[in-house]
């Protein structure tokens, strides 16, 4: 059985890409760690054998479960390299006690943890975490509040403000995103080896769902029982509502942070968050590391490099190894097959280039004078909302696809350039103002930036969408003109991208991206129980004084 075990593991390190390692360790299973409120959380402890005294310990906080391949994938190949991990089951999951309702009892149950593995004789007081995803938010939860602070850290694809930056973006709900994120931790507890796992007919389920109303209770049609958090996602989206303020951290004092590391991917949901988050941390004064690959969530290619990253990161904080070498932040650029390298995020080496919406379906570094033909019209009907494909999505497909069905749509604006000459590097975050106005105070304004190759193949390359409410018309940026035009500033997805010589740059300005996002109903209805929806008619401008526009950061050389 040992020698089975160590060629699992001698497997495992090789898929990971990681050095092959075989320090002998032993897991002590079931660790009872008590909480504040007397709810007992589990863990398992992997140490090395025959080393006595205290080490540092790698805590890592999970709700998928203490074995399996989070255990496989995250914590033995840290022990085979002679690390202390506690890996822990988080409330209300696989035997820990409690209700898991996520992200909102995080810091208590973290700092709990924090507190008694310091208090334990084989803990030396150093404590490091890890992890991506939902244990990536685990750590922005200790982080900044733990005393002493934390050795390192390591949030990959995650995000301090993980509800206003991924599940409601810019006010509208990611309901594609927490459905299917729901049926997965509303099934990964029953019996069957794929329980947890990815399943074609739970996404099939998921798209049925989304397209029925009202939403409030389709978790039961993809889980086949309620699931806690679908039930506070759509009871808690209304504007105001502060049930989420003790899920997000992007507000702590950053000066208390550790050293972090980052990976993200260019098509991962959490990219923007993450990004924000590394631009925040080093304003702070943070010793702080980025990769971003061109991956989706939990793409292989990103968990190898979360994995051999974190090594490296640890053994250098943790028992004084090599400094990480190179600049600190690494982006892969898409198109070009390369990898570059910056001293900051967003990088200073890049100059704004403007692109305004014509009136004729054009787009041009000048406005117009005048808007000759008038705005741009389309409407928007929940009863068949705009469809959206690719992106950054919770599971595949994702990344780019072939967007001419959607482009010709009467409900989506489509914006073209000139070909291009010469290639086209685009770094850094990407934005758009859309001057609108509305039929009705209820819409979305949803932008795209697509890639048109030489055979007219339209590819999605990074988006953004804007919710636009009579009760956060107030928000900052969006700025009212006369006869009830909105300038509404629509922040895009950040990118790294090369636009080929004899490409063209399309621009999409539609209503919504279903299902996506929750269609918007057109009334103050709230979004988990509506059944009926409104129209709505826009009008986009294009003249001098309300010249819709994209700005994208070219990079210099």
């Amino acid at each position: 059985m040992a020698k089975i075990s160590r060629l699992a593991g001698l497997a495992a390190d090789l898929a990971l890409g990681l050095p092959v390692r075989a320090v002998p360790y032993e897991i002590r299973r079931d660790v009872s760690v008590p909480m504040l409120d007397g709810v007992a959380l589990l863990a398992n402890h992997y140490r090395p054998v025959g080393v006595d005294g205290p080490l540092p310990v790698v805590l890592i906080r999970v709700p998928y479960g203490r074995d399996g391949a989070f255990g496989q994938v995250f914590a033995a190949p840290l022990a085979r390299r002679g690390f202390q991990v506690f890996m822990q089951a988080t409330r209300g999951t696989f035997g820990s006690g409690g209700q898991f309702r996520p992200f909102t009892t995080e810091r208590d149950d973290g700092l709990a943890t924090v507190d008694w593995l310091r208090k334990q004789e084989w803990c030396d007081g150093r404590i490091a975490m890890i992890g991506g995803s939902y244990f990536g938010h685990t750590q922005w939860a200790v982080a900044p509040y733990a005393d002493p602070p934390l050795t390192c850290v390591a949030p990959h694809i995650t995000s301090a403000n993980v509800t206003n930056r991924l599940f409601y973006e810019q006010g509208v709900p990611s309901i594609h995103t927490a459905l299917s994120w729901s049926a997965q931790i509303g099934r990964q507890e029953r019996p069957g080896l794929l329980a947890g796992m990815p399943d074609p007919r739970v996404r099939t389920r998921v798209r049925r769902a989304l397209g029925r109303l009202p939403l409030q209770a389709v978790d039961v049609q993809v889980a086949e029982a309620p699931v806690p958090f679908w039930r506070d996602f759509v009871a808690h989206a209304e504007p105001g509502d502060d049930f989420w303020a003790q899920a997000d951290h992007d507000g702590a004092d950053l000066s208390r942070m550790p050293p972090v590391s980052m990976v993200t991917g260019w098509w991962d949901l959490f990219l923007g968050g993450n990004l924000a988050d590394y631009t925040a941390l080093r304003a702070a004064g943070v010793p702080a590391r980025l990769v971003v690959g061109p991956w989706l969530h939990g793409e292989p290619g990103e968990l190898r490099t979360i994995v051999r990253t974190d090594a490296a990161w640890l053994d250098h904080h943790l028992r004084g190894g090599p400094a990480p070498s190179g600049a600190p932040v690494r982006v892969h650029l898409q198109r070009a097959n390369r990898w570059l390298e910056f001293e900051e995020w967003p990088p200073n080496a890049v100059r704004e280039k403007v692109l305004i919406l014509g009136s004729g379906g054009g787009l041009a570094e000048v406005p117009e004078p005048e808007d000759r033909g008038g705005p741009s019209r389309f409407t928007y009907d929940p009863a068949r909302p705009t469809p959206t494909v690719g992106g950054p999505l919770l599971q595949p497909p994702g990344k780019q696809a072939d967007n001419r069905l959607v482009e010709a749509r009467d409900d989506v604006l489509v914006f073209t350039g000139p070909l291009l000459s010469e290639d086209l590097d685009i770094v850094g975050p990407v934005s758009a103002t859309i001057h609108v106005r509305t039929s009705i105070p209820y819409a979305d304004v949803f932008v795209r930036l697509c890639d048109v190759d030489e055979k007219g193949v339209s590819r999605n390359v990074v988006d953004g969408i804007r919710r636009l409410d009579p009760r956060t018309l107030d928000a900052p940026g969006i700025e009212p003109g006369p006869d009830g035009v909105l300038a509404v500033p629509v922040e895009l997805f950040p990118t790294a991208y090369r636009f080929r010589a004899g490409h063209r740059l399309r621009v999409q300005v539609s209503g919504g991206a279903f299902p996506r996002y929750a269609r918007n109903m057109g009334t103050d209805e709230p979004f988990a129980t509506a059944t009926a929806g409104r129209p709505c008619h826009f009008e986009v401008f294009h003249d001098a004084a309300r010249a819709s526009q994209i700005t994208l950061p070219a990079l210099d050389g």
